[in-house]
């Protein structure tokens, strides 16, 4: 794992270039990602961009290793001099991902289109909170040395449920791991010496989806995250929104009418009472289905053909398509997208969310409008450095190099 001083030098005298040069850098970046491979004279039309224009940035980054010339795509008998194409570099650069879970924490190294390039997984249910940092912390350096081999690494993006605050990088409030006001930047920073980016992980799983994902996901989403922790996240027009201090996408308490479902508020009906993977799993032990609170292993049952875990299953799929119509009539998206294990595993339950939805909204008509994140069961590791490749895009010359947002 390595920053190259060339690179570090490179990135320092772009910084401090003027904002305009690192827009139009963001332009040629984003071009690329989203058409590439493709000629320069592409990228101008694309960008609006002169073609004296894109060809400076261009080079700007290719010197920093983020983009590369194709010249094996190179396509002749054209008028003039062929150009050759231009991509994103995945064989260059990394990114480093951690997402911090309940009972599971995940690794993962990302190339530059948020490809998984490697990963692993550390194991922590039932450690004290102190005890899950220790453990996530002090196997990550490792990982990502190893793992990274001579590729560079340019930061880590670090991901976890509940109240986080991406400006500070504190995770404010995570009650399923009792944690408060967590200084996880600095922690990180300070034990791996690299720029971390922290967020939510439904906001990072959201901004995966419109930075790699369904181009529906660009004009309009909204994520529901069904976990341990259930959370939210709303992107227009591309940005995904935070509100003050980072606040946005509560929605423990969003009422879904399920029976019996107490919650901690005193109320019943509760989202995060009827349909997370701890209620559902409490649930399938009391009847039963599974020797031990585990999702995973009621997900396993389903599969195995228990019809009484498929019954559970699909219960959580009609009330997670319930909480869907409710803000889907309030927001009305392009798309709604759902991060939930028994869906990415068995399209079946999405069909019985997607159903849901067009049953109890009053503004949706189209199930296909309800789907699970383009990442499939990939989706924690290639949200764990989101945060890092989303500060890359949004200003290429000065990338991740800085964990600091806003």
């Amino acid at each position: 794992m390595s920053l190259s001083s060339a690179g570090l030098r490179g990135r320092s005298a772009a910084a401090a270039g003027d904002g305009r040069r690192d827009a139009n850098a963001a332009a040629v970046f984003r071009a690329v990602l989203d058409h590439g491979p493709i000629a320069r004279s592409g990228i101008a039309r694309l960008s609006g961009l002169s073609p004296a224009a894109v060809s400076r940035q261009y080079l700007g980054l290719a010197r920093l290793g983020l983009v590369r010339e194709r010249p094996e795509l190179t396509v002749g008998g054209s008028v003039g001099r062929p150009q050759v194409p231009v991509d994103i570099d995945t064989e260059g650069p990394l990114v480093g991902g951690l997402h911090i879970g309940v009972p599971t924490s995940t690794y993962c190294l990302l190339d530059l289109r948020g490809g998984v390039v490697a990963r692993a997984r550390a194991d922590h249910a039932g450690l004290t909170p102190d005890a899950v940092l220790d453990l996530v912390l002090g196997k990550l350096s490792g990982f990502l040395a190893e793992r990274a081999g001579r590729r560079p690494v340019l930061a880590l993006g670090a991901v976890i449920g509940g109240w986080v605050d991406p400006g500070e990088g504190v995770v404010v409030r995570h009650e399923a791991l009792g944690l408060r006001e967590l200084p996880l930047r600095a922690l990180l920073e300070r034990a791996l010496g690299l720029p971390v980016h922290v967020d939510n992980h439904a906001r990072a799983i959201a901004e995966a989806e419109i930075l790699f994902g369904r181009p529906a996901a660009r004009r309009g989403l909204v994520h529901l995250f069904i976990g341990n922790v259930v959370d939210a996240a709303v992107g227009i027009a591309g940005v995904v929104h935070q509100g003050p201090r980072s606040a946005a996408g509560d929605i423990d308490h969003l009422p879904v009418g399920a029976r019996g479902a107490r919650c901690g508020c005193g109320r019943t009906g509760c989202l995060r009472a009827a349909a997370s993977d701890t209620a559902v799993a409490e649930r399938a032990v009391r009847e039963g289905v599974v020797p031990e609170p585990d999702v995973r292993l009621v997900v396993d049952a389903a599969a195995a053909g228990d019809r009484r875990a498929d019954r559970l299953l699909r219960e959580r799929a009609r009330l997670v398509g319930r909480a869907a119509a409710l803000l889907t009539d309030v927001l009305n998206p392009d798309l709604v997208l759902v991060t939930e294990l028994s869906s990415i595993l068995n399209p079946e339950y999405l069909e019985v969310m997607g159903a849901e939805l067009v049953a109890r909204s009053h503004v949706c008509d189209d199930p296909a409008r309800l789907a699970g994140p383009h990442a499939g069961p990939a989706v924690l590791p290639v949200a764990g450095g989101i945060p890092a490749l989303s500060a890359l895009y949004r200003s290429p010359l000065r990338g991740p190099l800085s964990g600091r947002t806003g």
